[in-house]
């Protein structure tokens, strides 16, 4: 049977040990870089511009101008990632504001190990199931000026969040990751899940003019000035039963987080990103229901700018930036 190019946005199980597969995982591991960077805002090494941003930007913030110097925030959702933490968190580079951990209930020591790694690290409980809102609770707890969104499995290297900064701090709203553009590569992608994700870029750019090479790529930064713009569910909300989510719970957060800023006319500039294979354990998505999931995230998505855009544009004026005069090094 063959498979669906829907599974383009799911990540690949990863290889077990032991097996062939699993020996050319650890080669790459040893590939990977060992240590970072301080956190400086350098030139931007390997970003690709989009398309210019629609003219109707009426849901961007406006206001007073960004920080050069911005504090940056990391927010890492897990669930069962106690062997994948020490290799994520002592990549990152020097001089981050604070790095958030949202936890989803795991079973195994995940606290405990990223409290020992990085000691300051700021633990947040998730209210419910799923990535989305695992980020959602991130999100919420965050007090930098630039929200970066970094997965627990060692698949993204935490070495390129200064050049998703510079991206940011050069004037785009959103820095999106890309395996596909210049610099970018994936050691983890078929290709199915490559004709997939190209399928999905052409459904958002013809339904929403935005041009982006890799929609299902979820290492993404922006200014958290930007978060009412998203309007994402509320994390606490009594009226949703015990053990139930909601739409942009789970995997559909990163699509949704993408047409959402597009739809509000952000200016997104693309950073190129390798991806690497899961380091522990085994992804947690389904290839056919997440990938129809991001299908009809799209469409949804697509039918809610049409329904508030028959209604009066409101602007949303920028909160006045939190960052501090000095070098984003400690």
């Amino acid at each position: 049977m063959k498979q669906s190019a829907l599974v383009g946005c799911v990540d690949a199980v990863s290889p077990g040990e032991g097996t062939r597969e699993g020996s050319r995982h650890r080669r790459l591991e040893t590939a990977r870089p060992s240590r970072l960077q301080e956190l400086q805002v350098p030139h931007i090494g390997h970003s690709v511009d989009t398309e210019a941003a629609p003219p109707d930007r009426g849901a961007v913030p406006d206001g007073p101008r960004r920080s050069a110097s911005p504090r940056v925030t990391v927010v890492v959702p897990t669930r069962n990632e106690a062997r994948n933490l020490p290799h994520v968190l002592t990549r990152l580079p020097e001089g981050l504001h604070e790095v958030i951990l949202v936890d989803g209930g795991s079973v195994d020591d995940t606290v405990e190990v990223a409290r020992e790694v990085l000691p300051s690290i700021r633990v947040v409980h998730q209210t419910r199931r799923g990535k989305g809102n695992a980020l959602a609770c991130g999100f919420e707890a965050t007090t930098g000026d630039i929200v970066v969104m970094l997965d627990a499995d060692g698949s993204a290297d935490p070495g390129e969040i200064p050049a998703f900064v510079a991206a940011l701090v050069a004037g785009a709203d959103v820095a999106k990751g890309t395996r596909f553009g210049h610099g970018g590569s994936s050691h983890d992608i078929t290709r199915v899940r490559r004709l997939g994700n190209a399928g999905l870029n052409l459904a958002v750019r013809v339904l929403y003019g935005a041009r982006h090479s890799d929609l299902c790529y979820g290492y993404v930064a922006f200014w958290a000035d930007m978060l009412p713009v998203l309007d994402l569910p509320a994390t606490v909300d009594p009226s949703i039963p015990a053990g139930t989510s909601v739409n942009g719970d789970g995997f559909e957060i990163e699509t949704m987080i993408t047409v959402r800023f597009a739809a509000a006319g952000a200016r997104f500039t693309e950073v190129g990103s390798v991806e690497w294979p899961r380091i522990h354990g085994v992804s947690n998505l389904n290839a056919m229901s997440d990938g129809l999931r991001v299908l009809r995230t799209i469409l949804t998505e697509r039918r809610r700018v049409a329904a508030r855009r028959s209604q009066a544009p409101v602007r949303v004026t920028r909160a006045r930036t939190r960052a501090r005069a000095g070098d984003l090094t400690s």
